[in-house]
């Protein structure tokens, strides 16, 4: 069974169809927006629907914890974990 970093990297790579990068390619503390991945607001929008559909976890986008919870896979897991029933 893929650990649930391994399959929120899985997720980026589908959700944002991201062709160049493979999730082994993904480093789970690398940063994921403006340096490290590079992704943009958009891709934050998108992925945050993404994990909401697969693992019923919402987001409140006015919320100031959001830069730090998608600062990378790591921290997303994190978030993940907490509010919902992934345990991997």
């Amino acid at each position: 069974m893929p650990s649930l970093e391994q399959d929120l990297k899985e997720l980026i790579v589908e959700a944002l169809m991201l062709e160049d990068v493979k999730p082994q390619d993904i480093e789970s503390e690398a940063p994921l927006f403006v340096t490290g991945l590079g992704l943009d607001s958009i891709d934050a929008l998108e992925l945050a629907m993404a994990i909401e559909r697969r693992y019923k976890v919402s987001f409140d986008p006015d919320d100031e914890r959001n830069r730090k919870i998608f600062s990378c896979v790591k921290t997303l897991a994190d978030h993940v974990r907490a509010h919902s029933g992934a345990t991997s």
